[in-house]
């Protein structure tokens, strides 16, 4: 059997990978706050782990792996939102308009990243499912000594877990002297934090020892996983920015709740998003959601392809030069892989590469080698592995897709990405790549010649281009092209 490697977090050593149980390998991701659309940042750990869900079916088994993925649906930005329509003079109760906000936002969130190629995990359990859970743990600690009501609140005793920074590798007094906690005057010590916390009649709760009111956001993650998959279990993960303080969090409650497991044995941690080399940020002009860059026209293939491209454990840059690339090298590799059936196996390099503490840029490289050497029914099988070339990505290569400078349509002309015939009485071959770079070329020259206000050369070459079947029309982001039933490819050749 294959030995996989991982890097843990809790160690800071990678480590070769040993399940609890090899008949159930339980995985733990944290999941989103279902209050808007996913941004970029925020599918980056959903695809990492997805492949690492793959390579654990494909080592262990499918029907012996447990991947759990959690959606947070208590919280005050949800709130906010729901308050909002009832202002705007929605006359529905306040948990009539939460549920229809989550409803609507885990909906965006499963087409989005069903578009980035995720499998749907095991179970994908919403906090306000397990209210009960969490009561009943909190009610626990209590009893146990590490938790205390004050003030309506229940709170967590941070120092009545002695291994408290363990993961982060902070102590609690540089805790406290570093970070940014809540001050109130009924906690015992600054850094303790709330289970429990009451709502008032404008917001959600749930009757519990303490009265009406709602988890913290730390318990829902630790009673949900507890219940799903025991008290210890393989690997927790998630984005480095949970690292503290809420994996932190977790991993108190849990042990304390649950001193007889070790709850998670393998923590991992993806480093964060850039763009263009920034961190992303709405007030720089660079933020993106993951629904932005699909009805931009990059195809969930493509944006998969670029997160694969950058090791896990390092900052990933999104620039448009690498999903350009990303774009071309899968066109390439679906023009090969067309028609053909899959090995029954991936090449024994990409899954080394992959066991290899998910060195997904180094599996990528591998992959280039097989479409280079021709082996084309393992590089379909590999990059299935990865989640590529899967028949459920197939379609952006016949819808349209936006490039450096325009956009391209074949759907209504039934055209496939490579050497293509199209038009009903003559036979016509081109190669779509070629076509691209011609009409870049040309659009290129048109845009210079607008630039330098020759608007009537400018004109030529649009009417050059409708000549040869290729529509232009302007739009604010840039010129929007499309190619007609009319097409033909020695005409737009001849264009100068």
């Amino acid at each position: 059997m294959t030995t996989i490697r991982l890097t843990n977090t809790k160690t800071r050593k990678k480590e070769v990978f040993t399940p609890i149980d090899p008949a159930n390998v339980r995985l733990y991701v944290c999941g989103p706050t279902v209050y808007d659309r996913a941004h970029l940042g925020n599918g980056r750990p959903v695809v990492v782990f997805d492949v690492l869900f793959r390579l654990l079916r494909q080592i262990y088994g499918a029907d012996h792996v447990t991947y759990v993925r959690n959606f947070t649906d208590v919280d005050d930005k949800i709130n906010a939102a729901a308050q909002a329509r009832k202002a705007a003079g929605d006359p529905r109760p306040l948990e009539d308009l939460i549920r229809e906000r989550t409803d609507e936002t885990i909906g965006w969130y499963h087409a989005d990243m069903d578009a980035l190629g995720a499998l749907r995990p095991t179970a994908e359990p919403r906090a306000t499912e397990w209210i009960g859970a969490m009561i009943a743990m909190i009610e626990d600690l209590i009893a146990k000594g590490h938790a205390y009501e004050a003030a309506g609140h229940v709170l967590f005793r941070v120092r009545s877990y002695r291994d408290y920074g363990a993961l982060s590798g902070r102590s609690v007094d540089d805790m406290i002297a570093g970070a940014r906690v809540e001050v109130a005057p009924f906690k015992e010590d600054p850094m303790d934090f709330v289970l429990w916390k009451p709502s008032d009649a404008d917001l959600p709760g749930w009757e519990s020892p303490w009265g009406r009111g709602r988890p913290g956001w730390h318990i829902e993650c630790s009673a949900m996983s507890h219940e799903l998959l025991g008290a210890s279990f393989d690997i927790h993960a998630g984005g480095i920015d949970l690292q503290f303080p809420h994996h932190e969090n977790e991993i108190a409650q849990s042990r304390c709740a649950h001193p007889e497991g070790g709850f998670a044995n393998y923590w991992m941690h993806n480093e964060m998003l850039l763009v263009d080399g920034k961190k992303m940020s709405k007030s720089l002009g660079n933020f993106f959601t993951v629904r932005d860059l699909l009805d931009q026209g990059w195809p969930g293939e493509v944006i998969r392809m670029v997160y694969l491209g950058t090791h896990y454990g390092k900052p990933m840059d999104w620039t448009e030069e690498k999903a350009e690339q990303a774009r071309d090298t899968l066109r390439k590799w679906r023009q090969l892989t067309e028609n053909v059936e899959a090995a029954n196996m991936p090449d024994p390099a990409v899954v080394a590469a992959l066991a290899n503490d998910l060195n997904t840029h180094g599996a990528i490289g591998q992959l280039h080698r097989l479409a280079a050497a021709g082996d084309v029914a393992g590089l379909k099988a590999s990059a299935n592995l990865l989640g590529l070339l899967t028949d459920d990505l197939a379609d952006w290569t016949w819808r349209p897709v936006s490039g450096g400078v325009g956009t391209h349509h074949f759907e209504a002309m039934g055209i496939a990405a490579g050497p293509a015939t199209v038009g009903t009485s003559q036979l016509k071959v081109f190669d779509l790549e070629q076509v691209e770079q011609k009409i870049a070329q040309v659009l290129t020259a048109r845009s210079e010649a607008r630039a330098a206000r020759d608007y009537q050369l400018a004109d030529q070459y649009r009417g050059k281009l409708l000549a040869a079947g290729v529509s232009v029309k302007d739009q604010p982001g840039g010129a929007v092209w499309e190619l007609m039933p009319d097409f033909d490819p020695a005409k737009l050749e001849a264009i100068k």
